[in-house]
C-alpha cells in the first residue's frame, strides 16, 4: 500500500511538472490536457485521477511552483531581531531564486505572460491577490520593526515602504521575463538590490 502511495505521488508530481512545462510555454489557454498527457509520458486517465479538470490543474501546478516563495515569505515573518537583514534576504533571495529556479521563474511567466485572466481561473487569481497582500503584510511589518530598531528612518509609513518593496521586485520580474535580453538579471542583481536599499533609507 505504501509502495501504491508513492507511485501514485510520483505520477501526480510528473503531471504538475509536464504542466508547469507547457503552460509557460504555451500560455494556458493553448495548452491541453492530451498535450500535458503526452509530455507526462501518460494517458489522460491518470491526470483525471489526480485532477478534476485543467483549473484544478492549473492551480496545483501554481502551488507546487510557488512554495520556493512561501518559503521565502515564512522565513521572513519568522526572523529575528535583525529587520533590515530579513529584508535585505529577502530581496536577495526573490532575485536569485528568479535567476536560478526554474519553477520559481515558471510560475511567473504562467501568471505574468501567459495566462487571460477570465472567469474558469477565479479561484486561482483570488488565491494569488491574497498570497501578493500577505507578502506586502509581511514586508511592512518588517519594515516597521527597522523602524523601531533606528535601523530605518521613519519618514514614510511602514506599509508604504513594503509596498515599494514588493513593486521593485515585481517591477524587475515581470520587465525581465518579457525581455530578457534587456539586462543581464545575474549581473544586474547587486545594482538592483542596492539600488533598493538606497530607497529605503531615504530620509
Amino acid at each position: 500500500m505504501r509502495r501504491t502511495k508513492e507511485d501514485a505521488e510520483k505520477t501526480r508530481l510528473k503531471i504538475i511538472e509536464a504542466a508547469l512545462t507547457l503552460f509557460s510555454r504555451n500560455g494556458y489557454s493553448n495548452t491541453t490536457l492530451g498535450m500535458i498527457g503526452a509530455e507526462a509520458g501518460y494517458s489522460r486517465g491518470p491526470i483525471y485521477w489526480h485532477f478534476k479538470n485543467k483549473d484544478d490543474l492549473y492551480q496545483a501546478v501554481l502551488a507546487y511552483s510557488q512554495e520556493p516563495l512561501e518559503g521565502l515569505v515564512s522565513s521572513a515573518a519568522g526572523s529575528g531581531t535583525d529587520a533590515l537583514a530579513a529584508i535585505d534576504n529577502f530581496a536577495q533571495q526573490w532575485l536569485e531564486l528568479l535567476a536560478e529556479d526554474v519553477w520559481f521563474r515558471q510560475s511567473f511567466e504562467i501568471l505574468l505572460n501567459k495566462t487571460e485572466l477570465t472567469d474558469a481561473i477565479a479561484p486561482t487569481i483570488k488565491r494569488e491577490r491574497e498570497l501578493t497582500r500577505h507578502i506586502v503584510d509581511t514586508l511592512s511589518q518588517l519594515v516597521a520593526k527597522a523602524q523601531d530598531n533606528q535601523q530605518l528612518p521613519a519618514t514614510q509609513p511602514a506599509s508604504k515602504l513594503g509596498l515599494l518593496i514588493y513593486t521593485h521586485l515585481m517591477g524587475i520580474t515581470q520587465s525581465w521575463l518579457f525581455a530578457p535580453d534587456l539586462f543581464c538579471l545575474k549581473a544586474e542583481r547587486t545594482f538592483f538590490l542596492q539600488r533598493l536599499q538606497a530607497l529605503l533609507a531615504q530620509e
